[in-house]
């Protein structure tokens, strides 16, 4: 490719990530119809289409995804490269960005990024919580956090917390009005706040194992979300029973505001891990995040 495309190829790139002109526009620090015009620019370059257009949405073409999936690393990588070498000796210029779901951000997120802002203050960290399964590479990602089950194979995985378990809770008001569930099976009878998956739309079916059975009970109930701390805070109203992380809610749990249910049954899960694309490990700026994630995350959840 004509090396006088690479500027257009930036901020094509950019646009992919953000699924926005105006949003590349503001993130470039230029106009929109000039982040326009440099797309248009390398489609005519290349002679392909890279992005379908609407007035509500931007998306990839399959030429645009292979361009990101082909390109957009390498590209990512030089610009790090050339960002690096205008730092100051023993200075590390660059930045992070972060696929987080909202359940860890106590744990990886709140506890790590002030001290590392500060040990590193020109290493920009942007972090994007979403509860989606995401494909970190071709979303123009560096890292992600998510359960060690949601990771792909071929990742670089670093532990961040311990293992913890997944409960049933319920609040005592609703627990005297509708009984307490002995079995997996007595869910299908309960008032439950469901999760919606924002990856496939299906509402999640609730996870429970005791020695080698397993269960995934699809509950139903009034009430449908997609974020897990609302679905606590509804269950401590007393709307129904919520699946939940054990560390979540700890402190309901210890005043009594919260009760577990079915607790022979709750599975265990290894915790949270970082990961990232082997290749990733060549950029400075990650490689410091990573070594301060693994000495600042909660291990204890």
């Amino acid at each position: 490719m004509n090396t006088a495309l690479l500027p257009q190829l930036q901020v094509f790139l950019t646009v992919a990530r953000l699924r926005s002109f105006s949003g590349a526009a503001r993130e470039l620090g230029v106009s929109t119809p000039a982040v326009s015009q440099s797309v248009r620019q390398l489609e005519e370059q290349l002679r392909v289409v890279l992005l379908t257009r609407t007035t509500r949405s931007v998306s990839l073409t399959e030429a645009g995804r292979r361009l990101v999936e082909g390109a957009g690393p390498a590209l990512g990588q030089a610009f790090a490269t050339l960002t690096e070498v205008s730092a100051q000796p023993g200075e590390t210029v660059g930045r992070v960005r972060l696929s987080v779901p909202r359940a860890a951000v106590p744990y990886v997120i709140t506890p790590v990024v002030p001290t590392f802002r500060e040990r590193h203050p020109r290493v920009e960290v942007e972090v994007v919580i979403e509860e989606r399964f995401v494909d970190i590479v071709a979303e123009g990602y560096d890292a992600g956090v998510r359960l060690s089950e949601a990771i792909e194979r071929d990742m670089v995985q670093v532990r961040l917390t311990d293992a913890f378990r997944f409960v049933v809770v319920g609040a005592p008001s609703y627990l005297e009005r509708h009984g307490t569930p002995q079995r997996p099976e007595d869910l299908l009878r309960h008032e439950c706040i469901t999760f919606r998956m924002r990856s496939t739309g299906a509402l999640y079916a609730w996870e429970l194992e005791r020695g080698r059975r397993n269960w995934r009970v699809p509950v139903r109930g009034g009430v449908v979300t997609n974020d897990s701390q609302l679905t606590a805070s509804l269950a401590e109203q007393g709307l129904g029973l919520a699946y939940v992380l054990e560390p979540m809610v700890t402190e309901q749990l210890r005043t009594g505001r919260l009760q577990r249910v079915l607790e022979a049954y709750a599975p265990t899960v290894p915790g949270f891990f970082l990961y990232f694309p082997s290749r990733a490990q060549r950029s400075p700026a990650l490689r410091l995040f990573v070594d301060a994630a693994k000495e600042l995350a909660r291990h204890a959840v």
